[in-house]
C-alpha cells in the first residue's frame, strides 16, 4: 500500500494499469515487481507453492521459472525460525530447481551466529526482553557449520564468512578508510567483536554440468596487497 501511494516509487513498477494490490495491501503485483506476503514457518508446500506458480493473470507465466538463473536471499529471517522450518525450506527450493535440467540455484544468507559466548548472551537477552527469540541460531555456533546446512539441503557448493572476516580480507583498504572517516570509526576492537557474530553465507546449486562452466565459480574477490 505504502509503495502504491508514493509517486517515486509507484513510477518503477511499469504500467499502472498492470499493478494491482491484494491481500489487504500486503501484496503487490505488476509487470516488474511482486511483493508477496507469506508465513515461512509453515511447509511451503502450503505457503509458497500456490503462490509463486499460480499467476494473477492467466496471459502471464507463473511468478517463479526454475529455468531462470535465481538468487534467494534471506536477511535475518532463519535465524527467527526453527531449524527444521528453515532446512525445510531450503530443501524445497532446491527440489523444485531440480526439476528443471540447466537450472540455476544461488542463495545468500545473513544473520547472527555463535552467540554461546558471552557477547552473544548478551545480546540474546536483550532480545528476551523484547520478547524475540532466535530459535535457528542455536544449531549454527561454527562458521563450519553454516555451509554444511547449504550442502545438508542439496546445493552443490557453499561458503561461510564472518563479517570481520570478509572486513579484513575483502574490503581494500582505501575503501575501509573512507568508510572509517564516514562513521568517525578510530577503535576497531568494539566493531570486530560485533562483526565475528555476524556472517554472510552462500550455496549454488547447478542443475547440469553446462551450468558450472558458468558458475561454477562464485566466490569473493579478495582485495589488492
Amino acid at each position: 500500500m505504502a509503495i502504491r501511494q508514493s509517486k517515486d516509487l509507484a513510477a518503477t513498477l511499469g504500467d499502472p494499469s498492470g499493478v494491482s494490490l491484494g491481500r489487504g495491501g500486503t501484496a503487490l503485483h505488476s509487470e516488474k515487481y511482486y511483493l508477496l506476503p507469506a508465513d515461512l514457518r509453515l511447509p511451503p508446500e502450503e505457503s509458497l507453492e500456490s503462490t509463486l506458480f499460480s499467476s494473477p493473470d492467466p496471459e502471464h507465466k507463473a511468478i517463479l521459472d526454475p529455468s531462470l538463473p535465481t538468487l534467494l536471499l534471506f536477511e535475518c529471517v532463519l535465524a527467527y525460525m526453527l531449524p527444521s522450518s528453515s532446512s525445510r525450506l531450503l530443501e524445497w527450493f532446491v527440489k523444485t530447481f531440480q526439476k528443471s535440467q540447466n537450472s540455476v540455484l544461488g542463495c545468500i544468507v545473513y544473520e547472527m551466529f555463535g552467540l554461546n559466548d558471552a557477547f552473544g548472551r548478551v545480546m540474546v537477552n536483550n532480545l528476551k526482553e523484547r520478547n524475540i527469540s532466535l530459535p535457528g541460531v542455536e544449531p549454527y555456533q561454527t562458521i563450519e557449520s553454516l555451509s554444511t546446512r547449504f550442502l545438508d539441503s542439496g546445493f552443490a557448493a557453499a561458503v561461510a564468512l564472518t563479517l570481520k572476516d570478509i572486513r579484513k580480507a575483502y574490503i581494500d583498504d582505501g575503501e575501509l578508510e573512507r568508510i572509517s572517516k564516514l562513521e568517525f570509526l578510530d577503535e576497531t576492537e568494539e566493531l570486530n567483536l560485533v562483526l565475528a557474530h555476524y556472517f554472510i553465507s552462500w550455496g549454488l546449486y547447478l542443475g547440469s554440468s553446462d551450468s558450472s562452466a558458468i558458475w561454477g565459480h562464485w566466490e569473493l574477490t579478495k582485495k589488492r596487497n
